[in-house]
């Protein structure tokens, strides 16, 4: 370390670590950018598959609706540093961006490493004071503020602000193993209780357990997550996956928050999901007088032959099977109640599931330090002086899709800008 003193210590190289060094640094301020791997931006350079969906470009109100753990909370922070900023920001870095669906925005390099490049080489034109390799141990306040950080090797640095920046308890591979919790409960937050989000989900299911589906992919399925009394919590119309130890896909991520959500609220031990099938269909009866015209009008034909192509070929035997019809019996043969026992199946198919994958396995945390407790506009603790906070360890989670990423950004740049100024304001 060149200093031992410093206006603003970021603690976090990943996505909101990375821009809140950036923002302090713009400010002017002497800043100190810290992390215990041994090279910053690990979880950029594997988000979007490697390609990294920075933000999405859907409109503010959108955004929110796509970050259902307390999405509320950044309305003033994007009124400040909104997505159309993030999108500004990088191509101000000389990082091109193009659209992909549903609004995610992706380098037109394809490649996550030249957007970790160019933050990087930002950090260096603003002098940032980078340390990697250096875990560190505590952070120290007094008189109400922020005023050393201690490395574990022992040494520590006396500064006026701090940001915790080092993410949530998912992916640990980069990083995220949950250390900032301690340091914001010493200063007096509260932690809401941590559970994975975007996570695959586990099921007992006979035909889980016996691998029937295993492997199997259904397109623009619509799947929910039933309450107790059978109604829809939420309804996710993606694609799927069956998988050895339930189900996975991105109908699953997005749904798996509100399994666990349900689990906590009504005590189960298990939560019903309802699979249809064939949403484009919009009832059952319709998708009834459909079958049965085509089962009337090749009364010979075999029942696989007739229905080929309206499912996939393995789903489509597994629900004739729990229909009790024969897949080569003619069609002739069917009776009216087996017909529509097997459509209600197509848009009706129920099971369970017993909870999720760990957390260690899900991509974002759910839960972190209250948001009661921080300044929206500055992300700002309300308990300690010059004590910031940004990203995942926040109780702030969304979808994937670039929601969560948008969302590290937003409140990293703020915490940047503001734990630089607290500092220089008051000296």
């Amino acid at each position: 370390m060149k200093h031992t003193n410093y206006d603003s210590v970021v603690i976090g190289g990943g996505p909101s670590g990375l821009m809140a060094a950036i923002a302090a640094g713009e400010k002017g301020a002497r800043v100190l950018l810290v992390d215990k791997g041994d090279k910053l931006g690990r979880k950029l350079a594997i988000s979007g598959g490697g390609r990294c969906n920075v933000t999405n470009r859907l409109p503010v109100d959108e955004i929110i609706k796509h970050i259902p753990g307390n999405g509320r909370f950044l309305h003033s922070a994007f009124s400040i540093f909104s997505n159309e900023d993030i999108i500004a920001f990088f191509e101000e870095l000389g990082i091109e961006l193009k659209e992909e669906d549903h609004g995610r925005m992706f380098p037109t390099s394809n490649k996550a490493q030249s957007v970790v490049d160019a933050l990087l080489t930002k950090l260096k034109d603003l002098d940032v004071e980078i340390k990697v390799n250096s875990p560190v141990r505590d952070v120290h306040y007094g008189e109400g503020r922020v005023a050393s950080v201690e490395f574990a090797n022992g040494e520590s640095v006396s500064t006026g602000s701090v940001v915790i920046a080092v993410g949530g308890k998912s992916v640990p591979h980069t990083g995220s193993t949950g250390d900032g919790y301690a340091w914001a409960e010493k200063a007096g937050h509260t932690i809401t209780d941590l559970f994975p989000t975007e996570v695959p989900l586990l099921s007992n299911e006979p035909f889980i357990k016996e691998k029937v589906l295993q492997g199997l992919s259904l397109r623009g399925v619509a799947l929910s997550v039933l309450n107790p009394k059978g109604k829809p919590l939420i309804t996710h119309k993606m694609d799927m996956i069956f998988t050895h130890f339930g189900v996975s896909g991105p109908a699953v991520l997005r749904c798996s928050q509100f399994v666990v959500k349900a689990m906590k609220k009504w005590n189960l031990s298990k939560v019903v999901l309802n699979l249809d099938a064939l949403p484009d269909k919009k009832t059952t009866e319709v998708l009834f007088q459909e079958v049965n015209g085509l089962f009337k009008g090749e009364p010979k034909k075999a029942v696989k032959n007739v229905l080929k192509g309206l499912l996939p070929e393995r789903y489509l035997l597994f629900l004739l099977e729990k229909s009790e019809i024969d897949p080569s019996a003619q069609c002739g043969q069917i009776s009216q109640e087996k017909i529509r026992g097997f459509v209600d199946r197509c848009k009706n198919f129920q099971f369970t599931v017993n909870g999720t994958q760990p957390l260690e396995k899900a991509f974002v945390t759910g839960g972190g330090v209250s948001i009661k407790e921080i300044e929206p506009q500055t992300m700002a603790s309300k308990l300690m002086g010059g004590l910031y906070f940004c990203g995942e360890i926040l109780d702030i989670h969304g979808y994937t899709g670039g929601y969560n990423i948008t969302s590290a950004l937003v409140t990293g740049r703020l915490a940047g800008m503001n734990a630089a100024g607290f500092v220089l304001e008051s000296s």
